[in-house]
């Protein structure tokens, strides 16, 4: 993973910046924990400023884009922390288990270094695929091979609560459902640079021409206009808990 935000994560943090909304609900699942230890931290999306956190990334560009006042970063992978045993009183994943060579052993890791709860933003390959699908239908075939069931949680971490995690229309945090109701912005190639997924197609550009096609004539307007109509989506985004 370190090798492809290394690329794709210059300038990353312009287009990422944490939606609060979503903040919020992490934030509320951490409990009272005073001390977080945030997995594959990235620039520090979603850490608390009212915690103590230590970051864990593997790219050193991330971790260059940091914020100054951030917690302290190591250079470092999930399936294998530099950290002592219950250090933490929580950790807590954003939208980066799919990048782990190996889910079981970095749960059991966060599991290992964290005393009370582990707090996880994922993405549920089982549900259902908001209309950028139908446009990349590539976007599914890469997703199920490296998106995590919810029943693997609970099979690694024993009981979980799993939350629904909708995405408001203005959603500040540009991943991959993020614009779902501004589908102009999937045709601007500095917004595709900061999500993971269009780095793995072989030619977004020419997946993405159907879409500039029917954005231009209204056909997409025709067809998805109940979209528009909603002030946010479930586009699969989960929260597990554990602990």
């Amino acid at each position: 993973m370190a090798a492809l935000y290394d690329t794709i994560g210059v300038g990353y943090a312009n287009l990422r910046k944490p939606d609060p909304r979503i903040a919020k609900a992490i934030h509320d699942a951490l409990g009272d924990a005073r001390s977080v230890l945030n997995v594959g931290a990235g620039t520090g999306s979603y850490e608390p400023t009212d915690r103590e956190v230590t970051a864990l990334e593997p790219s050193a560009e991330m971790i260059s884009q940091r914020p100054p006042d951030a917690g302290k970063a190591y250079q470092g992978v999930a399936e294998d922390m530099p950290f002592a045993d219950n250090q933490f009183d929580a950790a807590m994943a954003v939208l980066t288990v799919h990048h782990w060579s190996d889910l079981e052993a970095g749960l059991r890791e966060m599991r290992r270094v964290a005393k009370e709860r582990l707090v996880i933003l994922t993405f549920d390959p089982e549900a259902h695929y908001f209309w950028l699908a139908d446009y990349i239908p590539e976007i599914v075939k890469l997703d199920q091979p490296i998106m995590p069931k919810m029943s693997e949680y609970g099979r690694i971490l024993g009981d979980v609560k799993i939350e629904h995690v909708s995405v408001p229309h203005d959603c500040t945090d540009g991943f991959l459902g993020a614009y779902w109701r501004r589908p102009n912005a999937y045709l601007d190639p500095q917004v595709r640079a900061s999500i993971s997924t269009f780095a793995k197609l072989d030619d977004a550009p020419k997946s993405l021409a159907q879409l500039e096609q029917d954005l231009e004539s209204g056909a997409w307007e025709e067809r998805y206009e109940y979209v528009m109509e909603d002030e946010s989506l479930d586009a699969g985004y989960r929260l597990v808990i554990a602990g």
